[in-house]
């Protein structure tokens, strides 16, 4: 039986623009030993070529096959929903490509549904007209609910606050089909090719690596190199099936594998 992983990115493989040590030889160890892997990032902003570049800068050589974003999940499920469907769509790069390689038309009237990702570029009278756009009837998709991470001097709003603004103007919630959605969670498992007990998911965040892997009854484990810590685990209903200071103290063969 093969084994593979799902990895998140920030907090696990870079923290901002710095690479967290060791990262970069746990990757290169997981593609000398041929274990499947897909790092799956709630980003719908960057391509997947823009996330290896980004990757590469930090001397980490991967390829775009082992890429899957929440981008990428929204097309699928648009196009599974809806083929050769429509949509007015709030984002930039990496969501507007993988929305047109998917066969979604982008429209400015009457689409079938209005996408909200990562951005700066949208203004507040955009916003606007996807509000008009969703009470007469379109269908609100958002890429993941991902929230500010409250510092000074943040270029980002985080996508979670323009979704509630939208929502609240709208009175409809918005279906999110990022991280910990299973609509993400599954089809990053389809794309590696792997079945439910042969997948694992490493993250840093509990609210969503640690919580869509086990909701989806994947085996999960949690690096405290970004975003959680031990004193607030004891918090969520669900734990971790393995806890690790960071990556470089991860080590294969799992023993979940072994069994």
């Amino acid at each position: 039986m093969k084994q593979g992983l799902l990895i998140d990115m920030d907090g696990v493989i870079y923290s901002g623009e710095a690479l967290i040590t060791g990262a970069d030889k746990f990757i290169k160890n997981l593609i000398d030993e041929e274990i499947p892997f897909a790092f799956m990032t709630n980003n719908s902003q960057r391509t997947p070529l823009e996330v290896v570049r980004k990757l590469k800068g930090l001397g980490i050589k991967v390829e775009e096959s082992h890429v899957y974003t929440s981008a990428m999940a929204t097309a699928k499920f648009l196009s599974d929903q809806s083929p050769k469907g429509t949509a007015y769509v709030l984002g930039e790069g990496g969501l507007l490509s993988s929305l047109h390689d998917h066969g979604i038309t982008l429209v400015n009237t009457d689409p079938e549904f209005v996408v909200l990702g990562e951005g700066r570029n949208f203004t507040l009278e955009m916003v606007q007209r996807a509000v008009d756009m969703i009470l007469a009837g379109a269908k609100f998709i958002t890429t993941n609910r991902d929230p500010s991470p409250k510092k000074p001097g943040w270029n980002n709003l985080g996508i979670a606050a323009t979704t509630a603004m939208i929502e609240e103007a709208t009175g409809r919630k918005a279906f999110v089909t990022g991280k910990p959605s299973p609509v993400m969670m599954r089809s990053a498992r389809k794309f590696l090719g792997l079945e439910t007990s042969e997948t694992t998911v490493i993250g840093d965040t509990m609210e969503t690596d640690i919580q869509g892997g086990v909701q989806m009854g994947y085996k999960t484990i949690l690096v405290l190199s970004g975003i959680s810590s031990k004193d607030t685990l004891g918090h969520y209903a669900f734990k971790p099936d393995m806890i690790a200071s960071s990556v470089d103290e991860i080590k294969f063969p799992l023993t979940w594998w072994e069994a």
